[in-house]
């Protein structure tokens, strides 16, 4: 459990989907696992387009307040975002890098994408939101936390 919470906050979200995708993609060329279907190469492409949306949109908010947008930091934060996709999602950055490996693995047709999707939430789930929710929380303390009552972490 100690060695876990030393990797909290250390490997930047993009960092993580840049790995899981690189594996996806070495995994779908060296054992096939495929389901082919023109159908799901399109689906990936939009799903990633989503999901590059989803992780650009909610940073101009941040940037607007003038509030740090850097993961490994969530203690530096100075405002607390709940306008925009904030109000669906505590976690849009996330759901859209989420929906970025979702979307690489359909444009791949392969199923390896499931796996890595798996091991992606899990680590994100410990290892990024857990310890940013526990720096917001103290940061902002009843605010957050109302905040929390009212918004979905993922959707």
């Amino acid at each position: 459990m100690r060695a876990l919470r030393r990797l909290e906050t250390r490997v930047p979200p993009p960092v993580l989907l840049a790995l899981l995708g690189l594996a996806v993609w070495w995994l779908a060329r060296g054992m096939p696992l495929q389901f082919p279907s023109p159908a799901l190469h399109w689906m990936g492409v939009v799903l990633m387009l989503a999901g590059v949306a989803l992780n650009l949109l909610p940073k101009r908010g941040f940037r607007r307040v003038g509030t740090t947008v850097n993961p490994m930091r969530p203690a530096a934060s100075t405002q607390l975002v709940t306008t925009g996709v904030y109000r669906y999602s505590r976690n849009p950055m996330y759901l859209g890098h989420v929906l970025v490996l979702i979307g690489w693995g359909l444009w791949l047709q392969t199923a390896w994408v499931l796996p890595a999707v798996l091991l992606q939430l899990a680590w994100l789930r410990a290892l990024q939101i857990g310890p940013e929710e526990r720096a917001l929380d103290q940061r902002f303390g009843d605010v957050y936390r109302a905040y929390c009552a009212q918004v979905r972490r993922w959707l």
